[in-house]
């Protein structure tokens, strides 16, 4: 178990020196009994604060934002009245000066001493984030040891970016209180920041010493204004025409660069994040809060160094896909979909989870995404898991990447009836570049001179030039104009 951080310790490790003005005033008075008075005279003796929560303002960087720190010291960091009051006003209050806001929360839940009264306070708290984030302004939290109960159950989990302190106790019910109540010990390892990373509930665990610069990469690319700086694109032309077999080929040679060469070669600032929020996280993607060439993006895309053919993306990466369409809108940053997939998983448990109304419902949210956004098919693009993260302002396609609706060994299969028929069935199913750019499906082709495994570093420099250009002309486009035109383009293929 990790040892307590108190209020004063996250604000100088994470504020510019001095630059931290409180926002408190004296507390609300919630008329406290004779035995509550003597509690809370305890508590502030002990803590040397007046209440369970400190607010106010500073910079990171010299940037503006909001901090709201919980103090475990008093009453176990617990939330009554008079907390969740000046939680809601300093939230309001960025909302209204429109700067970001941070929350560490510590805490016990609700404070047990004024009861029902307390409990539904964590209903205001939430509904002053909600509009802080329907403003389209940042939210990030970090947890602190312990977070558990209606704090953990409201506004500790409604964050753009979530991380927690390492050895954490994260979690609903508290372990004591699950005791008392069921007389059995909760199970160890699952209320831990550790475990619940894992499992998709929060984004990742860092430690006090690393949170300014977590949030330091965050802010710029959540916050920042673009750079941008002309790009020349010095595509050669013609390419060179190869079969669409080449192509197959091509794609899935083990050295090819994928998204993690992408990022590696291509963005100055990059937050990874992880999972849905609710419980799950599939190894096969990517979610990131990235800058590219100056300009800041949601980039979701499929990790080829962590898929097979027998791990491919199922239903949980297509919801942690839809997180990242909505936290695009939410930051009002543009969407990057990068496709380089074997397909869909074919499982009972695919299934079972529900992966075609997955991709269902990310077609029809990447149709709808009130954001600029740009798909890159850079390898593989088979099926509905590549269907489920196409649909984009503009597509960009890399020279030896395709897409179909199988591959082509199962194409062959279903006509065939064998797989040896698979580079026939390539070439007639029209997948190559070539044959998308023609039909309209994609807008640019990337060229890779002469096979992208061959230079990882100019290709991925390549690509992320061609998408900061796409990125910088949809900047220039009325957003009804750009939702019209998306919407359109399907309806004039074929």
């Amino acid at each position: 178990m990790s040892p307590r951080t108190s209020a004063a310790e996250i604000l100088d490790s994470v504020l510019d020196g001095g630059s931290f003005v409180s926002w408190d005033s004296t507390p609300v008075d919630v008329h406290p009994g004779e035995s509550y008075l003597r509690d809370l005279a305890k508590a502030r003796e002990k803590s040397g604060v007046d209440e369970s929560v400190s607010t106010g303002e500073g910079t990171i960087e010299g940037r503006r934002v909001v901090i709201i720190a919980c103090e475990f010291a008093f009453l176990a960091g617990s939330i009554g009245v008079a907390a969740a009051e000046r939680i809601t006003s300093a939230v309001e209050r960025a909302t209204a000066e429109r700067l970001p806001l941070i929350a560490s929360p510590t805490s016990g839940g609700t404070r047990m001493q004024e009861g029902t009264l307390a409990f539904v306070q964590m209903v205001k708290i939430a509904a002053a984030v909600t509009a802080h984030k329907m403003a389209h302004l940042p939210y990030l939290v970090y947890l602190r040891n312990p977070t558990t109960g209606g704090v953990f159950a409201s506004w500790g989990s409604l964050a753009h970016v979530t991380v927690a302190e390492p050895g954490a106790l994260i979690g609903f019910l508290g372990p004591r209180v699950y005791q008392a109540l069921y007389d059995k010990p909760f199970p160890n390892g699952v209320q831990t920041a550790e475990n619940l990373y894992q499992h998709g509930v929060i984004d990742g665990v860092v430690p006090v010493d690393q949170l300014r610069n977590l949030l330091t990469r965050a802010l710029r690319v959540i916050v920042d204004a673009p750079t941008w700086t002309d790009i020349a694109d010095d595509s050669p032309a013609p390419m060179i025409e190869r079969s669409a077999w080449h192509s197959v080929q091509s794609s899935r040679r083990t050295d090819r660069p994928g998204i993690r060469q992408l990022i590696e070669h291509a963005a100055t600032e990059q937050v990874p994040l992880s999972g849905t929020g609710q419980g799950e996280a599939d190894t096969s993607i990517l979610l990131s809060l990235c800058r590219i060439r100056g300009i800041s993006c949601v980039l979701f895309g499929n990790d080829r160094s962590s898929s097979s053919a027998s791990a491919t993306m199922g239903p949980a990466a297509l919801r942690e896909a839809r997180r990242g369409m909505r936290l695009a809108e939410e930051l009002r940053i543009p969407l990057v979909l990068v496709i380089d997939t074997f397909g869909a998983a074919l499982s009972k448990e695919a299934e079972e989870g529900g992966l075609a109304p997955e991709i269902a419902r990310s077609i029809s949210d990447l149709v709808t995404v009130d954001t600029p956004t740009v798909s890159v098919l850079l390898g593989q693009g088979t099926g509905g898991g590549a269907l489920a993260l196409l649909p984009a302002d503009r597509v960009l396609c890399a020279q030896n990447a395709w897409l179909a609706p199988l591959p082509p060994e199962g194409a062959s299969a279903i006509v065939h009836r064998d797989t040896v028929h698979a580079a026939e069935m390539a070439e007639a199913q029209g997948i190559r570049s070539i044959d998308l750019m023609r039909d309209g499906i994609v807008d640019v082709i990337v060229p890779e001179l002469p096979d992208a495994a061959d230079e990882p570093a100019a290709f991925s420099g390549r690509i992320a030039d061609a998408i900061a250009r796409e990125l910088h002309a949809l900047s220039t486009v009325d957003p009804a104009a750009r939702a019209q035109s998306r919407l359109g383009r399907y309806r004039t293929l074929g």
